[in-house]
């Protein structure tokens, strides 16, 4: 296991749940639980992980193995959700609320999927769980390549069998900890052979160094600088809030070709308004100068890459919450973000991410269990808020015929951090899945509502812009 995957089983502690997940519905008749569990069985042999476990190594030597589970069973992993019929939209975000508040079972691999018939629209949903320390945004997208459809005459006809699966054999604990020891000692020098073949080439070397350098000054300043003292960040409990904002494509294209920017960009400025009406109406003071911190993660894979684990950084930004016009404050968030890529924060922290292969495991695990001991009781005031945005599949899926209607991110929340945001693009749609600790933040479906009001607000802005170029009175 990566560093990075590493570090995501070691932030969990009971109350930061560290699984992503999402909620995709399906139109026409729901299949059966047996259906559901021969599909997903019959196609769990093109992703291997998904009947693996971790296995810890003996001392924390190295960071924790992934071992064949022997006892793997796909009914282990592929439920009933425990849902009255029949279920609303409200019941279904309630639900994938409860359900994203139970972590994973290590002593299984680490992924759950619920069956959710009954909607009152006259479909029926699908809700992940699958552990960070398995995949990031990007390859968990890709699971859905795997075990949906691109046409639904695929999907309408059951699926080969599959050759039967062996399990290998899990390693001792002593092979474990002499390969550990093995790898700590070829760690440094594996490092070392890599800067020697840099070196090889000069000028590029110190591009890249002159680039992380340019990034760690702008990561460093914003890390260093406190983030504002808000009603939405503090201590959280283990239960989740979650509810889902939608809009099409094709809208906030209107809203682009008008006034500028790019799709996150859009969703960005929409998120930071809904945010900026939940803490005026939480009794926050909102100055013309007040931001909001947020993490945004940044995909650095490269492109066809649907490998599991983690390959992202990330980028520290400023919410203009104080902008109360909805288009000044897109034009900011423009600007803001371009000059952010334009920092190398993202360059920055990948190569600290990489910068970790040196930590010893152990001394590495014991680094982020005491980081996350410290952050339950001393406040942090790095970060407000999360915001993740991966783009999803560009087309329609398909599971045994059933065309998916909408695919719902759920980002997970970490101590200090009471609201989180996930945005995910589908077939000319985006999703904007909003998480949030009830005890603390229980207005979770008021501000997913907010996003589209906002989002609203910018496409009247559009019309209006139009209206007055073609000399048509506003009204």
């Amino acid at each position: 296991m990566a560093p990075l995957d590493a570090a995501f089983l070691h932030m969990e502690d009971g109350i930061a749940h560290m699984h992503l997940g999402s909620c995709a519905v399906f139109e026409g008749p729901s299949p059966s639980l047996d259906e559901l569990r021969t599909m997903i069985g019959s196609r769990l042999h093109m992703i291997p992980r998904y009947r693996q476990r971790v296995q810890f190594v003996l001392g924390g030597w190295a960071h924790p193995a992934w071992v064949d589970d022997p006892s793997f069973n796909v009914q282990h992993h592929v439920h009933l959700a425990p849902a009255p019929r029949p279920v609303t939209n409200g019941a279904l975000e309630e639900l994938v609320g409860n359900l994203m508040s139970v972590e994973l079972d290590r002593t299984r691999p680490l992924w759950q999927v619920w069956l959710v018939d009954g909607l009152t629209s006259g479909g029926w949903a699908l809700i992940w769980q699958v552990h960070h320390c398995m995949v990031d945004g990007v390859s968990g997208t890709s699971l859905l390549s795997v075990l949906l459809d691109t046409t639904p005459e695929r999907g309408a006809e059951p699926d080969a069998e599959p050759a039967p699966w062996t399990p290998s054999p899990p390693p001792s604990r002593t092979h474990l900890a002499v390969d550990a020891v093995v790898r700590a000692t070829l760690a440094p020098l594996r490092t070392l052979a890599r800067g020697v073949a840099q070196l090889r080439d000069p000028r590029s070397w110190l591009v890249r160094a002159t680039r992380d350098v340019t990034g760690l000054r702008s990561l460093g300043g914003r890390a260093l600088r406190p983030a504002p003292a808000l009603s939405i960040e503090g201590s959280i409990g283990p239960r989740r809030n979650w509810a889902a904002a939608r809009v099409r494509l094709d809208e906030i294209a209107a809203i682009r070709a008008t006034h500028g920017g790019t799709v996150n960009d859009v969703v960005l400025a929409a998120v930071a308004g809904a945010l900026r009406s939940l803490l005026i109406t939480r009794g926050d003071q909102v100055s013309a100068a007040t931001t909001m911190h947020a993490l945004i993660p940044v995909s650095v894979r490269s492109p066809g890459d649907t490998t599991a684990g983690n390959q992202v950084s990330l980028i520290l930004a400023d919410l203009p919450l104080g902008i109360e016009d909805p288009v000044e404050r897109l034009h900011s968030v423009t600007q803001q973000m371009a000059a952010l890529k334009a920092s190398h924060q993202a360059d920055a922290g990948h190569a600290l991410a990489v910068a970790t292969e040196l930590v010893p495991p152990a001394l590495f695990a014991a680094a982020v269990r005491g980081a996350v001991a410290a952050m339950r009781v001393i406040p942090q005031r790095m970060l407000n808020t999360v915001v993740t945005n991966v783009p999803g599949p560009p087309v329609a899926l398909y599971a045994m015929g059933r065309e998916m209607l909408e695919y719902l991110p759920f980002v997970p929340l970490s101590h200090g951090l009471r609201v989180g945001v996930a945005v995910m693009s589908y077939h000319g749609r985006v999703a904007v899945g909003i998480t949030s600790d009830p005890d603390t933040v229980p207005e979770v479906r008021s501000v997913a509502d907010e996003v589209e009001s906002e989002l609203i607000r910018l496409r009247g802005r559009n019309v209006r812009r139009r209206g007055m170029a073609n000399g048509v009175p506003h009204g």
